[in-house]
This record gives structure tokens, C-alpha cells and sequence, in this order.
């Protein structure tokens, strides 16, 4: 099983360990494409802060990131599971796991970036700003710079296992299942179900929605579940106790869409 996971934009401080080694980190094929994001990020940082801000996207309380990202190839690295802070990865947990479960999670989980494509959480990495909606000068938009790249090494990555696709539509863009490969892929939709005036109302809670998914994953992990495609999936959630719709797709070359219901936001 391949789990694919969107980056947050919450990250741990440096680490007081060595710095990055570009090649030290998961899926070589992609080094040539990280070099270049790297130091296009770099340079475009170090030229104007301001218009970095801008490029960016981020607001002048968080002026204090360019500067980080001018620190990217000298500033302590550490392992992309303790890196990212949001929502996802606190409900994950990773820290708290044992270590069987640690195991599967260094072997199955694989988090998107727009800086480094993607990662898989025990490698190392510092703390950046660069999110894959970013265009970057004389890169343009960095989904789709990633697409050829990541088409190259994906399938490999994949393998012939099932792939739980939870990123969001941003990392999306980066990579889109295809073929035999998206036909054991399953995207993950959490609803929040609540009756109102005896109608049941469904939502989407940005917030909960990671939250969920975070501990979905953690589950899974726990109990060292093996499904082998979609299918085996919904049985395995089900076993765990979630709530799963799923319908198998109409059309070959097609991935399941699944919808978790909740009834609770915590």
C-alpha cells in the first residue's frame, strides 16, 4: 500500500543535525527536478524579498519565511514525519507509534511537495515555504513543472499494491494516477453527516476532514492492514469501525471514489 499525503504548511524549527543531502532522499529520479526548484526558491529569495513574499503568496506577518528558505542547503534537517505539524500529521501521530507501525509508515507513506515532489516521511529535510500553487520565475506553476518528472518515478513508486490518494487538489495536480495504476487507486472524500429539521445534511470541514484522514491513516497502520486494491480497502476501514460509501468505477482506467461519514467534529 502507497499512501500519498499533501505537505502542511505548519513545520517543526530546524534540526540541530547535519544539513540536507539532496541525495540521500527518496525517489532519485527526481534529483535533477529538485535541484532546480531548490535553486530557483533560492535565488528568487535571495533577489527580492518582496516580490519573494509575493510569489509566495505569503502575508507580511510570515515576511520571516523568505528568509528561512535562503537557509535551505546549510540549516539542520530532519525527518519529514517530524517536519510537518498541521492537522494530518497530528492526528497521525507518527511519534506515538510502535514500531512495527513505524515501519509500514516509513515504507508506505509518501508526502508531496512543491519543493521536493515528494518525500517519504523518514527522510530529511529543513524547513521551507514553497507551496505546489507557487509559480515560480522561470519555472512557471510548480504542478505542472512536477508532472513529467513524477510521471517518470511514480508507477515504480506505486508498484502493483493498492495507492490511498488523501492529497489535496493543489498536489493533485503534480500527479494523476493513470491505467492499470489508477484502477487501484482510491481517493478519500470525509463527510460530515448531521440531521437538520430531521433532514440529514452533509458537509465537507476543512479542518476535520485532515483530521480524519490523519487518523484513518494511523489506523491503518496500527492494525498492519494489507488490502491489495480498492475493494479490500473499504473491508479493512469497515473493520476499524468507519462509516464507507464506495462504488466501483463505470469505466476502466478510472479511480474509486470513496466517502468517509462522519457524525462527529473533533
Amino acid at each position: 500500500m502507497l499512501v500519498l499525503l499533501p505537505p502542511s504548511e505548519g513545520k517543526a524549527a530546524a534540526g540541530r543535525g547535519a544539513p540536507l543531502k539532496p541525495e540521500s532522499l527518496s525517489l532519485p529520479g527526481l534529483a535533477g527536478a529538485r535541484g532546480a526548484v531548490l535553486d530557483g526558491l533560492v535565488e528568487l529569495c535571495a533577489a527580492d524579498e518582496e516580490k519573494a513574499r509575493v510569489v509566495l503568496g505569503l502575508s507580511e506577518g510570515l515576511r520571516g519565511e523568505v528568509a528561512k528558505n535562503l537557509e535551505l542547503r546549510t540549516a539542520g534537517a530532519r525527518p519529514a514525519g517530524e517536519l510537518y505539524t498541521g492537522v494530518l500529521y497530528d492526528a497521525l501521530d507518527l511519534a506515538s507509534l510502535d514500531t512495527a507501525a513505524r515501519r509500514r509508515a516509513g515504507k508506505s507513506l509518501l508526502v508531496f511537495s512543491g519543493l521536493w515532489g515528494a518525500v517519504r516521511v523518514g527522510d530529511r529535510i529543513p524547513p521551507y515555504r514553497c507551496a505546489m500553487g507557487v509559480k515560480l520565475p522561470g519555472l512557471g506553476a510548480l504542478g505542472a513543472f512536477w508532472r513529467e518528472p513524477m510521471a517518470e518515478v511514480m508507477p515504480e513508486a506505486a508498484g502493483d499494491g493498492l495507492v490511498l490518494d488523501l492529497r489535496s487538489s493543489a498536489y493533485t495536480a503534480a500527479w494523476k494516477p493513470k491505467g492499470a495504476v489508477a484502477e487501484r487507486t482510491a481517493s478519500v472524500r470525509v463527510l460530515h453527516s448531521q440531521l437538520v429539521d430531521g433532514v440529514e445534511k452533509r458537509s465537507v470541514v476543512s479542518h476535520f476532514n485532515k483530521a480524519t484522514k490523519g487518523r484513518m491513516v494511523r489506523d491503518l497502520l496500527r492494525a498492519g492492514a494489507r488490502p491489495k486494491g480498492p475493494a479490500e480497502l473499504v473491508t479493512a476501514l469497515r473493520d476499524l469501525g468507519y462509516v464507507v460509501e464506495a462504488e466501483a468505477p463505470a469505466r476502466s482506467g478510472r479511480t474509486w471514489e470513496l466517502d468517509v461519514v462522519v457524525t462527529e467534529i473533533h
